[in-house]
């Protein structure tokens, strides 16, 4: 895909422990960035530790479990 940039272009997407903006925390963050200069894009996926349980309705959303971040930062 090529764009025509006068900057660089980021996307990101959150993944969280459920919707409540203030008690709730993220689970997974997924970034791509297109550079000005046509340069490939770059990704960037983690997954993190809430510390905090995972509401059923968004593991049903986003399938991320407990197991699976179990030893993320």
């Amino acid at each position: 895909m090529e764009f025509n940039l006068d900057r660089d272009l980021v996307f990101f997407d959150l993944e969280a422990t459920g919707l409540n903006v203030l008690r709730d925390r993220v689970v997974q963050i997924a970034l791509i960035k297109y550079p000005a200069d046509g340069g490939e894009p770059i990704e960037l996926e983690m997954m993190i530790n809430p510390a905090m349980p995972i509401s059923p309705e968004a593991m049903a959303v986003h399938g991320i479990t407990p197991e699976m971040l179990k030893n993320k930062p």
